[in-house]
């Protein structure tokens, strides 16, 4: 009997000592800060809860602990730490505390993602690809066709390529009409409009870009990059009017293009005029690219954008957006770089922004029942990254603070909806 009742109180403390949580640090002490993201995807995918500690350890994750759980980590090169019980709780009643600028938000169901870009896309053509493969994120690929189909409201999450929805082939035609990848494009282009009824390819994209609206309005999460984030507001507000010059649809532009403009069919801009010059790179001033460095003196040495730091427990919707380990995050260039923040609505959220150079960086908004976010630059971790350059190596880059922006938009739809406090 005494030989039982001793096992009996092995097994007692056993059960005591043992681990009952995993907890995943985000903050320097991460090893792999993008495959951490991937973590927490896959565990939600196996139906087991995940609790994103907003501002604890820049962001950690934490979850119950099972030996498969550790073994992935561990594959995956990801720091984790075995918590037991006492500990978890002493972590949540450290994050309550009223006067810490933390909060602890759930995260319950993998969100079904979906990448707008073409089958046929180069492989300099999007960070998020890059960024979601690295991190071992599935994604579905659609495009043109699928979202004419009405193929969009299967997905909760949805990032829109390195595109141009104003028809115009991203503004390519002055430095590379000759070129057999920017021909192709254009071929594919008109074909699929053609084949879907439109007579124009700028006709199509705005088909395009009204689906995504709906799908946004209809409680749908909108993340866009680079060139995709001014050119949708673009295309919205220039619909029915003709603002493409012969080169990209065969007919002259409307001359008053400018004044026909409605910016209230806009998500973010307003008051943002148009490049009426086919041979220049830009659509119109939102982008601060070309005068970034002529009047603020931004180079690549002082390129620099500041997160801003929101109450946890107040606003939780920034809060999980800006999740990072640096709040000094490095510019990267882009077909659109930054928005210039003349031009951003009142009702915009600005995340990050460089304010000496008057732009914004990291916007947000929310429309209908859906959010959308847009991200300023091309890639993360290649300054200038130009067209025919080599994707980046984001194995060289796993605790990229710029990229683990778009990580934090990619979870951000498997959070428990918590009411936005006033």
């Amino acid at each position: 009997m005494k030989r039982i009742l001793f096992f009996l109180l092995l097994i007692c403390s056993f059960l005591q000592l043992r681990a009952a949580s995993i907890l995943i640090p985000m903050d320097e002490s991460q090893k792999n800060h993008l495959k951490a993201y991937g973590i927490a995807y896959y565990i939600l995918t196996k139906q087991v809860d995940v609790q994103w500690l907003l501002y604890y350890r820049g962001g950690a994750f934490m979850f119950r602990d099972d030996k498969s759980f550790e073994n992935e980590c561990l594959i995956r090169g990801v720091s984790f730490e075995v918590i037991a019980d006492g500990r978890a709780n002493s972590i949540l009643a450290e994050i309550a505390n009223p006067e810490a600028n933390m909060d602890v938000v759930k995260l319950e169901k993998a969100p079904k993602i979906a990448v707008y870009t073409p089958k046929s896309k180069q492989p300099w053509d999007d960070a998020v690809t890059l960024v979601l493969t690295y991190a071992e994120i599935p994604y579905d690929m659609i495009y043109d066709d699928d979202i004419i189909q009405g193929k969009l409201p299967v997905y909760d999450w949805l990032h829109l390529h390195h595109e141009d929805f104003t028809g115009q082939y991203g503004r390519f035609w002055n430095g590379f009409n000759q070129a057999p990848w920017y021909k192709d494009q254009v071929k594919e282009a008109e074909a699929t409009a053609a084949r879907l009824g439109f007579a124009k390819v700028s006709q199509l994209k705005l088909a395009v870009a009204k689906k995504i609206r709906d799908f946004t309005a209809g409680g749908g999460f909108l993340f866009c990059m680079c060139s995709a984030t001014d050119t949708y507001d673009i295309a919205l507000a220039a619909e029915g009017v003709d603002i493409c010059e012969s080169m990209f649809d065969h007919d002259p532009a409307d001359p008053n293009m400018q004044s026909k403009l409605d910016y209230s069919k806009c998500f973010a801009f307003q008051n943002f005029h148009l490049s009426a010059d086919p041979h220049k790179y830009e659509f119109s001033d939102i982008d601060t690219k070309n005068t970034r460095e002529l009047k603020y003196h931004v180079t690549q040495k002082n390129d620099y954008f500041t997160l801003f730091e929101y109450s946890a427990k107040w606003d939780p919707v920034p809060s999980m957006l800006c999740q990072n380990h640096e709040t000094l995050i490095k510019g990267f260039w882009g077909q659109t770089t930054a928005f210039d923040k003349t031009f951003i609505k009142s009702n915009v959220l600005i995340m990050g922004d460089n304010k000496a150079a008057n732009e914004a960086r990291y916007i947000h908004g929310e429309f209908g029942k859906g959010m959308w976010t847009f991200y300023g630059g091309h890639d993360p971790e290649d300054y200038q990254h130009r067209v025919e350059d080599p994707p980046t190596d984001l194995s060289l880059h796993p605790n990229s603070p710029g990229y683990r922006l778009i990580l934090n938009n990619v979870l951000f739809p498997a959070a428990k909806k918590k009411k936005q406090k006033t």
